[in-house]
């Protein structure tokens, strides 16, 4: 064993920098595509390539093991040259602790469905702050510290067979006179970071957002308020959705769509079921908002890794809207319409008949807003949520298949949780 470490750490100067070399580029790829897979404009852009894409981030991710397991192999001997340097040493731990951090998390987000909800959700937060606070740091010291470790005689921590490996000069002693420079960062690399790091704050949109929804998220009284829609007469919640039993939905909502938020009117909305079916119904919303409805309280998964819990939701049971409109006997599959006029995914019959699947029209007391898929969408607890289509408008019974939006980019087409009964 002590031979093999011996073996591994002879030369670990140049073996740091060929880590730091490997490091700038996986992270800069991981950092891309992150942000690729992250913003809508990329989501709605790559279509099938985002599953391409999303898969990519996880192999280089787990890629990114081999260099921090190599380092953590030639650790002990870089610690002991790093003696009385507190800040090089502080440097270390902040990004050996980022990227063993943003590996653990990724882990978690990957094997989401054995982790389960509560865990994907906690991971999705601290993946997504370790890259935002991180990434600025962490490229910058891999691509300085190569550049630093090409300059022999600028270092002190490399012995002095290192150097003769690359200058082909001895050292007689084990680091250079105190009096060498020894530069960690440059004027030029500083001013390069400082207005790079600027730019990324002050300029990076998705980086804004993302902290406005992380640490200020909206709350459902301000979707409410920034609704688009204006369609009337409001509908008037049941007691059980005002106060809502469940207590008020716990955790936020994430706005992911495949085309801009469409908005609705009473002009331009209507509801459809029709296909196989013994009698096509068709509502306006003056007609919609007088059918029965009844309540319910389910959590709501996405299949990123967030989660809320505790919604309480007020609407039609979609079995009850197949029965009005009678099921004929060919009818195999229940398709589904999004008001953006793109999106679009399915139930199996069985899978449609499941009680608590519902036309959903209110969510805690309140109209579901524009942004979260109103005036009307689908709410199907057992499954992730690109199942629960939002401004939905149409349901049509057909005989064969239909392949969503998602499910034709990579998705799977039963979209279980982790412990649903399946259909």
């Amino acid at each position: 064993m002590k031979k093999g470490l011996a073996r591994i750490r002879k030369g670990y100067g140049k073996k740091l920098l060929s880590i730091h070399a490997w490091n700038a580029w996986l992270v800069l790829f991981l950092a891309l595509s992150g942000l690729m897979l992250l913003g809508g404009f990329w989501r709605e852009l790559l279509g099938e390539g985002r599953v391409w894409l999303k898969w990519g981030h996880i192999v280089i991710g787990l890629v990114l093991l081999l260099p921090v397991i190599y380092y953590l192999l030639l650790a002990a001997k870089h610690w002991k040259r790093l003696k009385g340097r507190t800040s090089q040493k502080a440097n270390v731990l902040v990004v050996l602790g980022l990227l063993i951090g943003w590996i653990l998390s990724g882990l978690v987000l990957w094997q989401f469905k054995m982790a389960g909800p509560r865990a994907a959700n906690a991971a999705l937060f601290i993946h997504d702050l370790l890259t935002w606070i991180g990434l600025p740091l962490i490229i910058y010291h891999s691509i300085t510290r190569t550049k630093w470790l090409k300059e022999p005689q600028k270092r002190s921590i490399v012995p002095d067979s290192d150097l003769e490996e690359n200058t082909g000069k001895l050292v007689g002693r084990d680091t250079l006179p105190p009096s060498h420079p020894q530069p960690f960062y440059t004027r030029r690399g500083f001013i390069k970071v400082a207005v790079g790091a600027g730019m990324a704050l002050t300029l990076g949109p998705t980086f804004t957002r993302w902290v406005g929804q992380s640490f200020k998220p909206p709350s459902l009284e301000d979707y409410v308020a920034d609704n688009a829609n204006t369609l009337l007469p409001e509908p008037v919640p049941l007691p059980q959705s005002s106060p809502p039993i469940g207590g008020g939905a716990d955790g936020h909502y994430r706005v992911y769509t495949v085309t801009d938020i469409p908005s609705f009117n009473n002009d331009n909305w209507s509801f459809t079921v029709d296909g196989l079916v013994d009698k096509k119904l068709s509502w306006n919303w003056e007609q919609f908002v007088q059918l029965k409805r009844e309540v319910q309280v389910s959590d709501f998964h996405c299949v990123t890794g967030w989660s809320v819990y505790k919604n309480t939701w007020e609407g039609i049971p979609l079995t009850a809207l197949l029965d009005m409109a009678g099921v004929q006997k060919t009818a195999a599959t229940v398709k589904l319409y999004s008001g953006d006029g793109v999106y679009t995914d399915s139930l199996t019959m069985e899978q449609a008949r499941m009680a608590d699947i519902m036309v959903a029209v209110m969510h805690d007391g309140m109209p579901i807003s524009n942004q979260l898929g109103g005036p009307v969408r689908l709410v199907v607890p057992k499954m992730y949520a690109y199942k629960s289509v939002k401004w939905l408008n149409r349901i049509e019974l057909i005989e064969g298949d239909h392949i969503g939006y998602w499910e034709q980019r990579g998705y799977d087409i039963d979209a279980w949780l982790p412990g649903a009964k399946k259909i």
